[in-house]
């Protein structure tokens, strides 16, 4: 079995599970995670963060529920309202740090969120995957060439159908895989205790 974690990097709910994921992944160090990138901010929806009136009022909801901060300098970037969050530009991202450390890409994609939504750093510049990579003691000259290459755009769409393929509809999404069988183990909020009991009575049910 395994976890595959889909999320996307400019998604606040994903943002606010963060604190969530980094719990399970202590509480389970034996269970490979998987991180796939949604694609929720692509195409007409790559427009200025001001086109998302209700940006304020979700990132509310969003700490009170789960702790999860956001910073001065993101809340400077919502004010202004001209920034265009392009998740197939993350996607790019969070796969150049995934390649760099595959047994670290939930800790990385934790970090990618927080380089966002607290220090107000865009996805779509290499130099936040080499203060990523450089903070996570990482290659960052490799992670920031496994961005810019020109293969890096199918990594982000092979992303994007797989999120597709796995039935996901919305992020963040936690889900349990053990060979044909997909088990939803969180879907936006849920804490590590629900998750725990979620994953008991996958193991204790009966394989037919």
């Amino acid at each position: 079995m395994k976890l595959v974690y889909v999320f996307d990097a400019y998604c606040g709910w994903s943002h606010g599970f963060s604190g969530t994921l980094r719990e399970v992944v202590s509480r389970h160090p034996a269970l490979p995670v998987e991180v796939v990138s949604g694609g929720l901010f692509t195409g007409p929806r790559r427009v200025p963060i001001r086109e998302f009136g209700y940006v304020q009022g979700a990132n509310a909801q969003i700490a009170e529920q789960t702790g999860a901060e956001f910073g001065e300098s993101y809340e400077r970037l919502i004010a202004d309202g001209s920034f265009v969050m392009d998740s197939e530009a993350a996607a790019r991202g969070v796969a150049a740090l995934r390649r760099a450390a595959p047994d670290r890409a939930a800790e990385l994609a934790c970090a990618l969120q927080r380089a966002f939504y607290v220090d107000g750093l865009s996805l779509s510049s290499p130099a936040t995957y080499r203060k990523v990579a450089e903070e996570a003691g990482l290659d960052a000259d490799a992670v920031v060439a496994a961005f810019d290459a020109p293969e890096a755009h199918n990594t982000a769409t092979d992303d994007f159908h797989r999120s597709a393929e796995l039935g996901v509809t919305g992020f963040p999404t936690l889900l349990a895989v053990d060979g044909d069988r997909v088990a939803a183990l969180a879907h936006g909020h849920a804490t590590a205790d629900e998750i725990d009991r979620r994953l008991a009575a996958l193991t204790t049910a009966p394989t037919h």
